[in-house]
């Protein structure tokens, strides 16, 4: 489901079920935690097989949770993972990110999309939400008011627009060109802006929130409407 390719100083990381447009279950989170945090690369380039990003949590797996919370937590824990990676990590967008694929994509450095590239909310038709960061993460990268547009109404954004609102940072043909690029400036001077850029020292107590929201949503979601 995780698969991985190391060329010269970045190591690509990718999400490996087209077929399920490469929806996460637990064992994928723990594999996508793993793959990030043994990374030992200046850069990872993180893509989606086939021609999606990442449609977020498996549907299946979540209409049969016996803990909601603690799965809450458990996407948010890989989430973290990669915003504290040493490494910097590029997500290479190219096709459709939802729900917990846009929440990825967020917790990444950077979001490099090419014009196929969308991003949906789409868990509120559901009655619930993305509850892998988030609700912390989406207002800080595109502001307030577009993240309460974004997630109320689980509009689809498309590539111009991301770029636009800062979603996506730029828009190209070869995505993993901007890893490339990246990973060849001085390594050391890379993990240390990263490291102060990253400084937030709220999103943690947001993380827990969200956690215990999604949980008590979950009880009542309808999965049949998916």
């Amino acid at each position: 489901m995780i698969t991985t390719e190391r060329a010269d100083d970045v190591l690509v990381v990718t999400l490996d079920r087209p077929d399920r447009r490469n929806a996460l279950t637990p064992s994928g989170l723990d594999a996508l935690e793993a793959a990030v945090t043994d990374a030992a690369a200046p850069v990872v380039y993180l893509r989606g097989a086939g021609d999606a990003f990442c449609a977020g949590a498996d549907l299946d797996v979540v209409a049969d949770l016996d803990d909601p919370r603690e799965f809450a937590a458990h996407g948010q824990v890989v989430a973290r993972a990669i915003e504290d990676s040493e490494s910097v990590v590029v997500a290479g967008v190219d096709g459709p990110a939802r729900g917990g694929g846009v929440e990825l994509a967020l917790a990444c450095d950077l979001r490099i999309g090419t014009t196929d590239a969308t991003f949906a909310e789409t868990g509120v038709e559901l009655g619930l939400f993305g509850a892998w960061g988030g609700t912390a993460r989406l207002p800080r990268v595109v502001g307030e008011g577009e993240a309460m547009d974004i997630a109320l109404s689980g509009r689809v954004v498309d590539a111009e627009a991301a770029l636009r609102m800062g979603l996506l940072s730029r828009i190209t043909a070869e995505p993993r060109a901007v890893a490339d690029e990246i990973a060849s400036n001085d390594h050391g001077a890379l993990a240390a802006l990263k490291r102060r850029l990253r400084d937030d020292a709220g999103t943690t107590e947001q993380e827990r929130r969200e956690a215990d929201a999604f949980a008590a949503l979950h009880a009542a979601a309808d999965f049949d409407r998916a």
